[in-house]
């Protein structure tokens, strides 16, 4: 019986940072088709489990809960299911990183596809784009993070920041080689990290999963058309 159910779309994007946090932490959820997810959105506010515009949407099943948008959900996993640190300082650095991550994503995807990638824009925003891989290798360091050893906030053991910094630069680089390369160049030590997080088991299983259900997919639709364009060409 699965504990929780999981309303995203069949791509490894923005859902798949909740996918990680589970799987991470041995849990089953139930995922929908897309016609499900379109008819939850255009169900009315007040009928819908949470209200919200589009997804991620994640139910707790046993403790009757369900949020949106990304950041919120992984925040409650995280505090549900002891995925977080202490002090409180590095609980808001957490959230910071979550938000962060949910931030270089919109970037990535010019804010869902309002526009689509030229390569003069590309060679506009990779500067911009090792600035981020920058400010999450000067985090690690600052908490004493190796390129071949630690986690990202220096806890003994991985949290939410990791699982997510390792889906979001793991994904990235899977599914565009020359931002691997970028990343090792940029932040070997976040490059590092990301290795040793993603052959764990379950992150393993769930990128094997992932892989056989999406292919080689990321975010979809014609701003996907338009990325693999240019990716690698500045």
């Amino acid at each position: 019986m699965s504990d929780y159910e999981l309303y995203y779309w069949p791509v490894p994007f923005r859902g798949q940072f909740v996918r990680a946090i589970l799987a991470y932490a041995d849990k089953r959820w139930d995922e929908y088709d897309s016609e499900s997810i379109v008819a939850l959105m255009e169900t009315a506010p007040d009928r819908q489990p949470v209200a919200f515009t589009g997804p991620p949407l994640l139910v707790d099943k046993q403790a009757r809960v369900a949020l949106a948008q990304m950041p919120a959900i992984a925040y409650y996993l995280g505090e549900t299911l002891g995925l977080l640190p202490e002090p409180v300082a590095l609980r808001a650095m957490t959230l910071k990183i979550v938000n962060d991550a949910n931030d270089v994503i919109d970037e990535i995807t010019l804010d869902g596809g309002r526009q689509m990638w030229t390569v003069a824009r590309w060679k506009e925003f990779v500067p911009r784009l090792r600035r981020w891989m920058g400010i999450w290798e000067t985090t690690g360091r600052r908490q004493g993070l190796q390129a071949k050893e630690g986690f990202l906030l220096g806890q003994a053991r991985a949290g939410v920041a990791d699982i997510v910094t390792a889906t979001l630069w793991g994904t990235l680089s899977d599914k565009f080689p020359s931002i691997g390369q970028m990343l090792d160049e940029a932040a070997p030590a976040i490059a590092g990290l990301t290795r040793r997080m993603n052959v764990l088991p379950p992150l393993a299983n769930l990128r094997a999963q992932s892989q056989a259900q999406f292919g080689d997919a990321y975010c979809g639709g014609q701003i996907e058309k338009s990325l693999r364009r240019v990716v690698g060409r500045a």
